[in-house]
């Protein structure tokens, strides 16, 4: 077989996963590679997604194409102030035939949640997806409840300067493997969508590329993928960074590390590669520690944003060479369910 180029990635099963979800995302959204594929890589990683932009970027499309084209079941739910936990998770109701009570299940059991303007409902509501969303598993009465794998949960939010918004908990933002913005279309790229969405809109068709147990097989290769003691010193020292940094008051956790560990992976595994390489780490790391940062008054006065005190902290970690150990690794091979 021919040696792939540094531009090609070699053809494996998840290559061509990843390409069938892309290709169908963009029926839906146009120019959004970029974000599309490191949303399916927290996907892959196993882990859940936050969308943040302003309004009408294509937040909730970006999610409800993934849903479709994953071959998931789908709910969504709109985030409002008078939204109670119990609209998400579920709650036990009463049965007078039986005087028992029985659990309904909320839309929390599906494949993937759509949280819809997550950051306009309260703490306490918000606060209902963090079990969920860190053991896959929702207790009500005392009773837990597990739920069916694969689970990711996808929520937007408008940005918290917007009015009526509610700031999300640093635990509810740890929770998410990735923080990410959709952006606004370049001239060209809005012009084509006009086009295409005149029309039908392509969303109202779009069929799964893929299955559940595709996915599931997916994100068991992807924790295959190796990752060389100096690049795990990498992710390490990052993350270390963001602690230390003087514009910060907390910076990432163990949990960081995982995730930007994680990412890195499933980013790699996009790219037909069996390793892990620091350039990996670096394109996963605004997406995974940037939310994760809380900056002093400092910071705030001077209108340092989270993602440029990132910047930082990779221009400051230094980069481990490549070995020739880990260029040695075969191209990830993966077999679908």
């Amino acid at each position: 077989m021919t040696a792939p180029t540094p531009h090609q990635p070699a053809s494996t099963p998840l290559t061509q996963f990843t390409s069938r979800v892309l290709d169908n995302v963009a029926r839906v959204l146009v120019g959004k590679e970029d974000v599309t594929r490191l949303a399916l890589a927290g996907i892959l990683a196993g882990g859940h997604v936050l969308l943040e932009d302003a309004p009408g970027t294509g937040k909730t499309m970006l999610a409800r194409a993934l849903a479709a084209s994953l071959g998931l079941d789908f709910r969504r739910v709109q985030f409002t102030p008078d939204l109670l936990p119990g609209d998400v998770t579920g709650l036990s109701v009463y049965r007078p035939a039986t005087a028992t009570f029985e659990f309904v299940p909320g839309p929390i059991f599906t494949g993937v949640l759509l949280a819809d303007e997550i950051n306009r409902a309260t703490p306490k509501t918000q606060s209902a997806l963090l079990e969920a969303m860190g053991e896959g598993q929702v207790t009500e009465s005392g009773v837990t409840h597990r739920l069916a794998q694969p689970f990711v949960v996808i929520a937007t939010q408008n940005p918290v300067e917007h009015e009526g918004t509610y700031r999300l908990p640093e635990a509810q933002l740890d929770r998410f493997l990735l923080r990410l913005s959709v952006g606004y279309p370049t001239l060209e790229e809005e012009v084509r969508l006009l086009g295409r969405l005149q029309g039908a809109h392509p969303i109202h068709t779009l069929e799964a590329v893929t299955t559940p147990q595709e996915l599931l097989a997916a994100q068991a290769q992807v924790r295959e993928v190796f990752v060389a003691t100096d690049v795990r010193r990498y992710v390490a020292g990052l993350v270390a960074r963001t602690r230390a940094h003087p514009l910060v008051t907390l910076g990432g956790g163990p949990r960081a590390s995982l995730a930007l560990q994680g990412v890195a992976q499933a980013l790699a595994a996009q790219e037909g590669r069996s390793f892990v390489t620091p350039d990996d780490v670096q394109r996963a790391a605004p997406g995974v520690l940037a939310h994760r940062l809380t900056l002093n008054i400092e910071a705030r006065l001077q209108g340092t944003a989270a993602e440029q005190v990132v910047a930082d902290v990779l221009r400051a970690e230094p980069v481990p060479v490549e070995s020739r150990d880990d260029a040695a690794h075969a191209p990830l091979q993966v077999t679908p369910a």
